[in-house]
């Protein structure tokens, strides 16, 4: 049972990891540490005690199978994606349109009301100056 003091780097090149992955087993196995005089922390260790099996390394994300269908994937909903941003500005353009149409018909419909008005307050008018002239008896209508 021989102890020995190493830094992280070192028990990851004993341990066949790295430097970061010997330091998460040091503080899980909660093994006592201690700082050194040049800053480094060194880990009061028994290699025989310790049962570490590095894990497999993985391939790169890039190398992936399921990356290259999911890249794929998005390139595909991208291009959906533009189709349909063209189509929403076809549909705003043609949205625009409409309303600027709306807009002429309304001010078109409220020179037809104001003119209707108009004339019923013209026909209403006269309609009462029609009513006052039969009114009056047939020899004053002649006198007038």
């Amino acid at each position: 049972m021989a102890t020995e003091m190493l830094s992280y780097s070192q028990l990851g090149d004993r341990l066949n990891c790295s430097p970061e992955a010997a330091r998460a087993l040091v503080k899980r196995l909660r093994l006592p540490r201690q700082k050194a005089n040049d800053g480094k922390v060194l880990v009061s260790v028994d290699l025989t005690e310790i049962n570490h099996k590095p894990m497999p390394k993985r391939s790169p994300a890039g190398d992936h199978p399921v990356t290259a269908s999911l890249k794929a994937r998005i390139e595909e909903l991208e291009m959906q994606l533009a189709k349909a941003e063209a189509a929403a500005s076809g549909h705003r353009a043609d949205f625009e349109r409409e309303r600027e149409r709306l807009d002429r018909l309304m001010v078109e419909l409220l020179r037809a009301n104001v003119d209707t008005m108009t004339a019923k307050e013209a026909t209403a008018r006269l309609e009462g100056e029609l009513t006052g002239l039969r009114s009056r008896p047939w020899w004053r209508r002649l006198a007038a």
